[in-house]
């Protein structure tokens, strides 16, 4: 019975020990986001406008979290859907881009 329990200790040690090491490799900066990342989403929405593919009638919403700029909105192209994920990938700063836009019904 002993040996059985001291099995369950070494299981749940080293449950802990990948657990925790995950934890220190995840970079966290809180819910006010990474220093930087408020100037990749206004430098984002700045290309975007030096885009008129991407202005009105679209719509296009940036938000970036630890340097990973997630993108939602609709477009009316898929060409426009790639055009603004390519954008926001070329912006300094920027780890990855995240595409949740989606197409208007216009686009369909």
């Amino acid at each position: 019975m002993r040996r059985l329990g001291n099995l369950y200790a070494v299981t749940l040690a080293l449950l802990l020990t990948g657990t925790l090491s995950a934890c220190a490799v995840y970079q966290k900066c809180g819910f006010a986001g990474c220093p930087g990342d408020a100037k990749i989403t206004a430098d984002v929405r700045v290309q975007f406008l030096r885009h008129p593919a991407l202005q009105p009638p679209n719509l296009l919403h940036v938000q970036t979290l630890d340097h990973v700029v997630y993108l939602s909105g609709q477009v009316d192209t898929e060409l426009e859907r790639s055009m603004a994920e390519s954008v926001a990938r070329g912006v300094w700063g920027v780890t990855r881009v995240v595409n949740s836009i989606n197409f208007s019904y216009e686009g369909r």
